[in-house]
């Protein structure tokens, strides 16, 4: 079994999100080539990758072209700017608008962390006061963080253009100011 990847918002083949985002690409071609480079560095052909949406522009082809390339056993939630990859659902794991994921952690209370993904950054999530996490994209970070909160923005242009593996995300939720409403009570 492989590793367990989160990422989101990679934009291939969009021009115009190099300018709306300062992404540092002279072109939409170095962008795709960075993008899929830093893809493949981090994930490996038996890893699973949860991508959060807006995943390509352009031509079906393209993407399918690019989906070629990547490493890993993808999983995507739709974003805002999908047609592409939905025009290619053969080459996704599935595809959804929202997915609670359960994976064992010995850490975790229960034996396991519960992440619901979701294309966009929401206040509230399902268990969020029992230390479920929520990993979002859309914002590009333009998102303030919230560090009593048990979430973040999981797009590339806040993660210098990589994914992030579940150990990475955790080490990120281990640096929140979060207690548990139970927690809270009792001070």
């Amino acid at each position: 079994m492989g590793k367990l990847f989160f990422t989101s918002d990679h934009h291939f083949g969009h021009d115009n999100i190099i300018k709306f985002c300062n992404r540092p690409f002279e072109d939409v071609r170095e962008m795709n080539q960075v993008l899929i480079e830093r893809w493949n560095e981090k994930i490996k052909k038996n890893d699973s990758v949860y991508h959060l949406g807006d995943f390509g522009y352009g031509y079906k082809e393209n993407i399918a072209s690019i989906l070629d390339q990547l490493n890993g056993k993808i999983h995507l939630i739709v974003g805002n700017h999908e047609k592409p990859a939905l025009q290619n659902p053969d080459k996704f794991v599935w595809i959804k608008d929202y997915f609670e994921l359960k994976v064992k952690d010995a850490d975790c209370k229960n034996g396991y962390q519960n992440i619901i993904l979701f294309h966009y950054a929401m206040r509230v999530w399902r268990s969020d006061s029992r230390g479920s996490w929520h990993l979002y994209g859309h914002s590009h970070g333009n998102l303030p963080d919230l560090e009593d909160r048990l979430c973040f923005d999981i797009g590339v242009d806040c993660h210098d253009f990589y994914p992030l593996s579940y150990d990475e995300v955790k080490t990120i939720m281990k640096t929140k100011n979060w207690s548990s409403p139970s927690q809270k009570r009792e001070i």
